[in-house]
C-alpha cells in the first residue's frame, strides 16, 4: 500500500474513523529510534519498529547525511501520514545537546523534506500520556508500550522509545488539529 492509497492522505482533513499511520522519532546521532503505529477511531496498532544508527568513527556532517539518509528510507518504507517527534532535553554537556540538537534537526527535516506534519513532545508529556506519571523509567514505559502495542517487541529503548512518542501523538493529534484552528 503506499501513501495514496491510505485514507487521509492528500485527500483533505483525514476523519477520525479513518486509518492514520504515525511514525515516532527518538532522535540521537547514535542512534535514532523509530517506531511506526496506525490509529484507527481509538484503536491503536503496532506496525513495526527499529532504529537507525550513525557510524562514531565518521566526522559529524557524515554522520547526519547517515541519519538523513537512513530516516529517508524509513519514511519511504512506512509512508506515515503524521511524524510526532521527542524535543531536545538541555543536560550539562553542552556538546552533547548541541549534537542531540543536531540529530534531532535530522528527525524534523526528513518528514519536512516529505511533506508531512511533524508535532512535537517533550519526554515528560510523552511518559504522562504513555505511563501516566511524567517522571516514568524507561522499563515503565516500555512495559505500557507492550500494553498498549501487543504486538510490539522493540529490542532496543530507542525503539520503544519512538513508539511511546507516536502513542502520545495519536492522544493528543485530535487537540492539537482543534488548537491550531483556532
Amino acid at each position: 500500500m503506499d501513501a495514496r492509497d491510505k485514507p487521509g492522505h492528500g485527500g483533505g482533513e483525514p476523519t477520525l474513523s479513518e486509518r492514520i499511520r504515525i511514525l515516532g522519532l527518538d532522535p540521537g546521532l547514535r542512534n535514532t529510534g523509530w517506531g511506526v503505529i496506525t490509529i484507527e477511531g481509538t484503536k491503536l496498532s503496532y506496525v513495526a519498529c527499529g532504529v537507525v544508527t550513525s557510524d562514531g568513527d565518521l566526522d559529524l556532517a557524515l554522520r547526519l547525511k547517515q541519519l538523513h539518509d537512513r530516516l529517508t528510507d524509513v519514511v519511504a518504507t512506512w509512508t506515515p501520514d503524521e511524524v510526532a517527534v521527542e524535543e531536545t532535553f538541555v543536560n550539562k554537556d553542552a556538546q552533547a545537546t548541541l549534537k542531540l540538537g543536531q540529530a534531532r534537526a535530522m528527525s524534523l527535516l526528513v518528514p519536512a523534506l516529505h511533506g508531512l506534519p511533524v508535532a512535537e513532545y517533550g519526554a515528560n508529556q510523552v511518559k504522562k500520556t504513555v505511563v501516566g506519571v511524567g517522571h516514568a523509567e524507561k522499563g515503565q514505559v516500555l512495559a505500557m508500550v507492550k500494553v498498549l502495542l501487543p504486538k510490539a517487541d522493540p529490542k532496543k529503548a530507542d525503539a520503544a522509545d519512538a513508539l511511546a512518542i507516536a502513542i502520545a501523538h495519536a492522544h493528543h493529534r485530535k487537540a492539537r488539529a482543534l488548537a491550531a484552528k483556532f
